[in-house]
């Protein structure tokens, strides 16, 4: 039985050492040589620390901002150490509560705006984390950001078409806006903060 315990002990040993440190390494090691913004996370850098990572989706309620999907994550949203959708079915009364006060509060950010409003900015997404809207909720509150900053809404449309992502491969998937990279856009604007 020791002859086949040895040779047992030493497979793990090496299979520990190759598949559980050396891999892991190597893969870590190519991806911060040929990734190196990606593999840190992918974050934007602001004055003395980070404004928050191009993946992961922050929260925005002052009307001068495009705001985000909404987030399922607890404790808090957009809690990256707890991505998960909400779960609830089209027949939840929670469902149909989260959506009526997201409602009510874009209606009261921008009252005169009567369009419909877009699906994905009163759901949340699967992850609950994410850091894009469509064009159409972008759309929809470009008159928003521009009266509240008092800038044309031309500009506005501009920062967003600079800050949108088209199809992957120009077939797969839809058009999506970065809101906070537009947001950071837009303030660097100079347009004065609150």
């Amino acid at each position: 039985m020791l002859a086949q315990l040895k040779p047992a002990a030493v497979m793990l040993l090496a299979l520990t050492l190759i598949t559980g440190l050396g891999y892991p390494w190597a893969v870590t090691g190519l991806a911060h040589l040929l990734f190196p913004n990606e593999a840190a996370g992918s974050l934007i850098p602001k004055e003395g620390g980070w404004a928050g990572s191009r993946l992961i989706g922050q929260p925005f309620d002052d009307p001068r901002y495009f705001w985000s999907r909404l987030s399922a994550t607890a404790p808090a949203p957009y809690n990256a150490a707890s991505s998960t959708g909400s779960n609830l079915g089209p027949l939840n009364p929670a469902l149909k509560d989260a959506v009526k006060a997201r409602v009510d509060a874009l209606r009261a950010a921008d009252p005169g705006n009567d369009a419909p409003i877009p699906v994905d900015l009163v759901t949340a997404s699967g992850s609950g984390l994410d850091p894009h809207i469509s064009m159409a909720a972008a759309e929809y509150q470009v008159a928003r950001v521009a009266k509240a900053r008092g800038i044309a809404e031309a500009v506005v449309r501009s920062k967003v078409a600079e800050h949108t992502a088209l199809r992957t491969f120009g077939v797969m998937g839809e058009p999506t806006v970065n809101v906070l990279e537009v947001n950071l856009a837009l303030d660097a604007l100079g347009t004065p903060a609150r």
